[in-house]
């Protein structure tokens, strides 16, 4: 069963394409070295997978997620409800607040997304969540090369999906921050928070948001190393990692400048944030 229709798959041809680059600007994140893959044909979603979408897999399968089981989740300060149950902030990074009862159908414990944002990305998942609905829908998470590829229309060395300027002619082509990190977000994409999927032109094979709004989960371990970074094991903190792409709203070139399609993030399998969701995709039908 599958709550993505055809028009929402795209069929990319593969081929041999370069990912990863030989200038990072994080280097610490595994972004380079640039290398050679030969990427398969698959098909991925044009868009990634909506509060609305998650809730009909719910509805028919019963599954709780990670959050809703631990009972709280991560939730940017700036979006935190003063009715809210705070347990605790992330080490390092203050504007990540532990809240009680956030999760994917209340990111900040409070509104409903399904009533009020159901055709925005959800939110709250973890990897395990994702890959339990690519499991019920008979699909699958796209692996990080295959991202890269499917981010960049298939044009090797691109820094974003429309080319290597942020904001070419003026023009802003994706959802983050806009203004002084953390504490001023000015919108002047037209969001401040998340946007709909299909908010900004799609790239050249037809996604939609590849860069910004939310993180994205990919099948990989997330593994880093100064020569080869998938084919290195990682650090032992990070053993259970997996990759993130394509930064988020809150991503800002004074902190994370992590909206590249080279970029990436590593976080382990039950986390949640309410800035990361994911895209499912697939092999090719015979």
């Amino acid at each position: 069963m599958t709550t993505i229709t055809a028009s929402e798959l795209r069929s990319l041809p593969g081929g041999s394409f370069v990912v990863g680059t030989d200038e990072p600007w994080i280097a610490g994140d595994g972004e380079g070295p640039a290398r050679q893959v030969d990427v398969a044909p698959f098909r991925i979603a044009s868009h990634a997978v909506s509060v609305a979408a998650f809730a009909r897999f719910v509805d028919a399968s019963g599954y709780v997620t990670d959050a809703e089981r631990l009972g709280w989740s991560f939730v940017f300060a700036g979006e935190v409800d003063r009715r809210a149950t705070v347990c605790g902030t992330a080490a390092g990074t203050p504007w990540w607040i532990g809240i009680e009862e956030a999760n994917w159908r209340r990111p900040n414990a409070t509104y409903d997304a399904l009533e009020s944002a159901a055709d925005h990305p959800v939110v709250h998942v973890s990897w395990n969540d994702a890959s339990a609905y690519c499991s019920w829908s008979g699909l699958r998470l796209p692996a990080e090369a295959e991202w890269e590829y499917a981010a960049a229309g298939g044009k090797p060395g691109l820094v974003y999906p429309w080319g290597d300027d942020l904001t070419p002619a003026g023009e802003h082509q994706c959802n983050v921050w806009q203004g002084s990190f953390p504490n001023e977000d000015t919108g002047a994409d037209g969001f401040r928070g998340r946007a709909p999927v299909d908010a900004f032109a799609p790239n050249a094979f037809g996604l939609f948001n590849v860069i910004g709004n939310v993180w994205e989960w990919c099948s990989d371990a997330f593994r880093v190393s100064p020569t080869h970074r998938s084919l290195c094991c990682a650090p032992s903190s990070k053993a259970l990692a997996r990759v993130q792409k394509g930064g988020s709203y809150l991503c800002h070139g004074s902190y994370c400048a992590r909206y590249r399609i080279q970029a990436r993030i590593g976080n382990a399998p039950d986390s949640s944030t309410g800035n990361v969701g994911f895209r499912v995709a697939g092999d090719v039908q015979s």
